[in-house]
């Protein structure tokens, strides 16, 4: 049972993105990770979310080390990641991009959803957020998009050993709530059929450029009574970015049909002299299960704008004209009426 208030009255409408402070893609100072944590707490972030694949542990120990100054009795909903432990890599290049993040940190992560395993990684991960305790507790990129063949035998792991040390750490106390941190809703509603969660934090698919989880995650998650986080709202980043600047899709190169796309959305969001990052924060939150939106933020900077970005008000127009134009599905909620969103 969750406690009371719920954790998820607490987090807010838009949630801290860890990945970018464990530098994804590109390095990021202490100093400036620093800041830009700081700077989330300051506009009123309640909700933050790490992993210990991010910078392969460099996100947790940045995040640890600033909330344990400026969030010193843990007020903040705080959320990590098992199922990619740690292994050393002494002679690791660490000017390199590996598994996608540049960090000083000799590590790379593996997947292993076992009981011991994810045991020693949430003591690790506490020991590195300096908390005895956390918020929630997400198994981390499970799914058949992500392990192909090798996914029935990491599935039948998690529900056999991992599954089993959430439900254990959650029954003592040590952790709040439990659910699935994933780029793929399938193995939600696959994982929610064999076992019972709290929460679901699903990246990169409900956004302007992917509604499919309208046909069976969103209706599983509701009758389960299962919250849902949703990450990745730019996709990322080029819903942020638009046609007019330099970002990834889906952690690649983005594909021109989905470049086509954007500038579809962008030219419906300029007619309304909306930017397109605004529609695109903003457009999760109307799904009745959704509780926050997670954004990848790097710097003082895109925090600033992510906050501007939540509280722009959106004509009900432009989600009229969206959905006209075939960019928003028919049967999807959309913020009509609704005022900007408090961060608070």
């Amino acid at each position: 049972m969750l406690e009371a208030p719920s954790i998820f009255d607490r987090c807010g409408p838009l949630g801290f993105g860890g990945a970018a402070v464990g530098n994804l893609f590109e390095a990021v100072s202490d100093d400036v990770a620093d800041a830009t944590i700081a700077s989330a707490l300051a506009v009123g972030l309640t909700y933050v979310d790490t992993a210990p694949h991010y910078g392969f542990g460099l996100s947790e120990k940045r995040l640890g080390r600033t909330l344990a100054e400026r969030d010193p009795d843990a007020r903040i909903v705080l959320s990590t990641k098992i199922g990619r432990t740690l292994a050393p890599v002494p002679d690791a290049d660490t000017s390199r991009v590996r598994q996608a993040f540049i960090t000083p940190e000799p590590f790379e992560s593996r997947f292993d959803y076992s009981y011991d395993a994810v045991m020693r990684s949430f003591e690790e991960s506490c020991r590195r957020l300096g908390r005895e305790r956390i918020d929630i507790l997400y198994a981390h990129d499970l799914g058949r998009a992500t392990h192909g063949d090798a996914h029935p035998a990491l599935f039948a792991q998690f529900l056999d050993g991992g599954y089993r040390a959430m439900r254990v750490l959650r029954d003592e106390g040590r952790v709040g709530a439990i659910g699935l941190g994933v780029n793929e809703w399938q193995v939600c509603v696959e994982a929610m059929a064999q076992a019972e969660f709290d929460v679901m934090l699903l990246a990169g698919r409900y956004t302007l450029l992917d509604q499919s989880p309208l046909d069976r995650f969103f209706p599983e998650c509701a009758a389960r009574n299962v919250a849902v986080m949703i990450g990745g709202p730019y996709n990322s980043g080029i819903l942020a970015a638009g046609t007019r600047g330099t970002a990834h899709y889906d952690y690649g190169a983005v594909p021109p049909a989905v470049m086509e796309r954007v500038a579809a959305l962008e030219r419906v969001c300029d007619s309304h002299s909306v930017p397109l990052a605004a529609a695109a924060l903003q457009f999760p939150l109307a799904y009745p299960q959704v509780v926050s939106v997670i954004a990848g933020l790097k710097n003082p900077a895109e925090v600033e704008q992510a906050a501007a970005m939540m509280a722009w008000e959106i004509p009900t127009a432009l989600w009229s004209d969206l959905r006209d134009a075939g960019l928003v599905r028919s049967d999807a909620p959309v913020p009509v009426a609704m005022a900007p969103r408090s961060l608070d």
